[in-house]
């Protein structure tokens, strides 16, 4: 499926996702989970609804994630399986220039959430989350504190 994808819209892809898309991990407080937190990763792709057609377009060159239609008018179109998200890095990553460290740290933290088997490791992927608050402008994100 995604063999089929030529280098001119990978690169297009990337130019895309490197402009108006964002990649980002949140921990979820989340009492149901092992550790109180939910994990969740995202590759989210931004655009008016203005532009849907070609929106739509692109969308269908990707084949992963689902699109959403936000009450303010923006469609996102949003990859959020891990093993998906696994699949469109490896596509897109020679293309990326300006999102080249948020898809390093992407990889590490789902690498390392794979190998979680204590509150020790599970402390050392917290702390690799947080280290987006550095790579992306959100003044939103809170630093998890969490002890041995």
């Amino acid at each position: 499926m995604l063999e089929s994808i030529s280098s001119i819209e990978k690169s297009y892809l990337a130019g895309f996702l490197d402009a108006d898309g964002s990649i980002y991990v949140q921990a979820k407080p989340n009492e149901t989970y092992r550790f109180g937190f939910q994990i969740a990763s995202y590759i989210v792709f931004y655009q008016s609804s203005k532009d849907e057609k070609a929106f739509s377009d692109m969308c269908s060159i990707i084949k992963l994630g689902h699109k959403r239609v936000r009450k303010d008018g923006i469609i996102e179109y949003i990859i959020s399986r891990q093993e998906e998200i696994i699949q469109f890095i490896n596509l897109i990553e020679p293309y990326i220039k300006l999102k080249k460290a948020q898809l390093e740290l992407l990889k590490k933290i789902i690498d390392l959430k794979k190998k979680v088997q204590d509150k020790k490791d599970f402390i050392k992927l917290i702390n690799l989350i947080d280290k987006f608050r550095e790579l992306n402008y959100s003044k939103k994100r809170k630093k998890r504190t969490l002890t041995p």
